[in-house]
């Protein structure tokens, strides 16, 4: 048995040479070319260094809204997607320590006692028992690099899986700033709502109190009355947004429902944050935004699983060895006499399969050219949403200068026409139109305040934020 130790070891310290001067069949793995632009056709600024990490770095901070801090910073902890994906990063480890597995011997051990009747059933009948017992070890050489491949394809899908986390944390990063975001446009929406709805009844005071001294008519009495009541239908319906954008929020949070609409009800105005976004250049997409290099780790996977295949063409080498004990008595067992062990190397070769290897092999090619399509494709979709959310970022500053100035103009529009009416020098259908305008465009000008927020949102998670 010493001996038959000492040959394996021999052999087994001999095998790293084998491997090292043996070659990995199959494609190497190159990024596929991407025909990127050099910059940004909304770029407003030149480009932050690429060399900079922390130029994108917990992006949800430059809105200076410490509620809004804290609810993203524990989601990407306890949202129940960023778990799934953490479970799903554990299990291509998993994996890859599985396909790392295969580059070490394995050792077996079996055992077993049997009793059988001998000489019939007759007067010399008797029964014996045999005892047996071993060792095997046996030991894949990699000469062709099918484990080799196997192994880099494992973990170009582990990195896959890590890219996929951070893709997973961004997205709700972002998800949550947006739902807040939209949740304070709501609350804002409502205090528009109801400042307008004390503005209106007031009107329609007046239109009373005028009808009354004979100087109005049951018709501006009727549409005063009926501005009141359409502005206050709208209330319902913003409350009950309000309370699902809370709903939203807290099951981001992995938390019930209803846990958090008591802490986020105090109104607060929209979180703005600077328009100057490091939007550095199209090419750092390829290093930043995770499902990029997900689709790429992917591709670089599937081009590994080519060389597996192909190396299933190719004899596969083994040493293999054993040691047993076998004997009809316990007190023989392990006698020198009872003992049977060999060792040497092996190999298998699959000659004919009728094409199933070559089929094989067609399969993961075809796999790897829609894993670099679908590289191409998430690279052009990264591109395509950076491009957008800066023209929308871009424009809708635009936008939003221009409804300040409706909204400044409106207010100064309702307090005219309420002094001429009430003087009697206009009709009350200017003073509607002045009003109806005025909440109009102060709900214009909140909903542009949810767009900028939302649009620099989109924008960095389009450059990658901060993984």
């Amino acid at each position: 048995m010493n001996r038959f130790f000492m040959t394996s070891s021999k052999c087994m310290l001999a095998a790293p040479a084998l491997l090292l001067a043996a070659c990995a069949v199959g494609p190497d793995f190159q990024r596929p070319d991407n025909h990127l632009p050099a910059s940004w056709s909304f770029a407003t600024r030149p480009p932050a260094s690429a060399a900079d990490p922390a130029a994108l770095t917990r992006w949800w901070r430059r809105f200076h809204d410490p509620k809004l801090n804290l609810l993203v910073e524990q989601a990407v902890n306890v949202n129940l997607d960023v778990q799934q994906a953490a479970a799903r990063l554990a299990q291509a480890r998993a994996q890859r320590q599985g396909a790392a597995s295969s580059f070490f011997p394995w050792l077996g051990a079996d055992g077993s006692e049997r009793e059988s009747q001998v000489g019939g059933s007759g007067p010399g009948a008797g029964h014996a028992r045999s005892y047996q017992g071993g060792l095997s070890a046996a030991w894949e050489l990699d000469v062709f690099g099918g484990n080799r491949r196997n192994l880099e394809s494992a973990s170009a899908r582990l990195a896959a899986a890590h890219s996929d986390l951070d893709a997973t944390r961004l997205s709700m990063a972002a998800e949550v700033a947006l739902t807040y975001c939209q949740l304070r446009a709501i609350q804002e929406q409502l205090a528009v709502a109801r400042r307008n709805l004390v503005s209106q009844q007031h009107s329609a005071h007046i239109t009373q109190d005028r009808r009354g001294a004979g100087f109005a008519s049951d018709l501006d009495v009727a549409n005063a009355t009926a501005q009141v009541s359409n502005t206050q239908a709208q209330i319902p319906s913003l409350e009950t947004a309000a309370s699902q954008s809370a709903h939203a929020i807290s099951v981001l949070l992995n938390r019930p429902p209803a846990e958090l609409v008591g802490r986020l009800s105090d109104p607060r105005p929209v979180p703005t944050a600077s328009a100057k976004v490091p939007t550095s250049i199209p090419s750092d997409l390829l290093r930043r935004r995770p499902d990029v290099l997900s689709a790429e780790a992917n591709a670089h996977a599937a081009t590994a699983n080519i060389g597996v295949a192909v190396a299933d063409l190719f004899p596969k080498f083994s040493l293999n060895g054993s040691v047993n004990q076998a004997s009809t008595s316990l007190t023989d067992w392990l006698s020198p006499s009872a003992r049977v062990s060999s060792f040497g190397p092996s190999f298998n070769w699959a000659l004919f399969q009728g094409g199933n290897l070559q089929a094989n092999i067609r399969i993961q090619q075809a796999l790897r050219d829609q894993s670099v399509l679908a590289y191409r494709q998430t690279v052009l979709v990264a591109l395509q949403e950076v491009e957008n959310s800066m023209a929308a970022s871009s424009n809708e500053h635009k936008r939003h200068a221009a409804l300040a100035e409706a909204v400044s103009a409106n207010r100064r529009a309702v307090e005219l026409s309420l002094q001429l009416y009430s003087a009697g020098q206009t009709e009350f259908i200017n003073v509607l139109n002045a009003q109806r305008s005025l909440f109009q465009s102060e709900t214009e000008f909140t909903l542009s305040n949810l767009a900028l927020a939302s649009d620099l949102i989109a924008l960095y998670q389009a450059l990658g934020g901060g993984w």
